[in-house]
């Protein structure tokens, strides 16, 4: 982490400089961090980053310990379960409304996100893919016209990517990651209702699938009853 420059919002920005710390792993999720070290490291008060560590602590990112300090936290598999429901739950009826609001310039930018996806693909950079990727979903979540929603999906998003979690280059590859979302793209293009809400449906769904069965050694039958009960519920089975 570098030392925060004090201009604007220091709390805002004490807190986008953690967070950013937490995604990218140099802050190591199970781990115990001071306010006072941290407050050292990014050269403030320990005001701003008590401040900033809270504002965390209520989007489930990191835990208060009494006279300890914070902990980074880790998933269970229930924690997976969880999110990727509430994803599954928000992000498929939203891909629907938003097929009859979507403008003709928010398809092309899809379109183009797509094609980020891929070139970041060829190119081995899992960073820039992941931020084509964020972008392609935020494009959908906003033409679907509740801007909290999009400020919703995008921490519980944020909750997966702290514990350190990812598919990529172990359960699938760069390539398959941005492949998966050409089928949201063609439904899209073409104005498919439903076909957009089952692409999108399948789409989150297999990375939660991937991701239980990779964080936490889950057995075959104990995701796909999941995976089939979430469906059930979900009417997309």
């Amino acid at each position: 982490m570098k030392k925060v420059r004090v201009e604007g919002s220091l709390t805002g920005k004490v807190g986008e400089a953690l967070r950013s710390a937490i995604l990218s792993g140099e802050l190591v999720a199970g781990q115990l961090y001071s306010v006072q070290d941290l407050a050292e490291v990014l050269g403030v008060s320990r005001t701003p980053v008590r401040e900033a560590l809270i504002r965390l602590a209520s989007k489930g990112m990191v835990q208060f310990e009494r006279n300890r300090g914070v902990r980074i936290l880790q998933s269970t598999p229930s924690d997976l379960e969880e999110v990727f429901e509430l994803r599954m739950l928000l992000e498929v009826p939203a891909a629907r409304l938003a097929v009859a609001r979507m403008r003709d310039d928010d398809v092309v930018e899809l379109r183009k996100c797509f094609d980020g996806m891929i070139s970041a693909a060829d190119a081995g950079d899992e960073r820039s893919l992941m931020m084509h990727d964020r972008r392609f979903h935020a494009v959908i979540l906003s033409a679907a016209g509740n801007q909290r929603l999009t400020a919703l999906v995008d921490s519980l998003r944020d909750l997966v990517l702290t514990r350190g979690v990812t598919t990529a280059g172990t359960s699938r590859t760069l390539h398959d990651i941005a492949n998966e979302h050409l089928p949201i793209v063609e439904r899209f293009e073409a104005r498919d209702a439903d076909g957009v809400a089952s692409a999108m449906h399948a789409h989150v769904l297999h990375t939660a699938r991937l991701l239980i069965k990779q964080e936490f050694d889950a057995s075959t039958d104990t995701v796909d009853a999941w995976a089939a009960q979430v469906s059930q519920v979900l009417g997309e089975a």
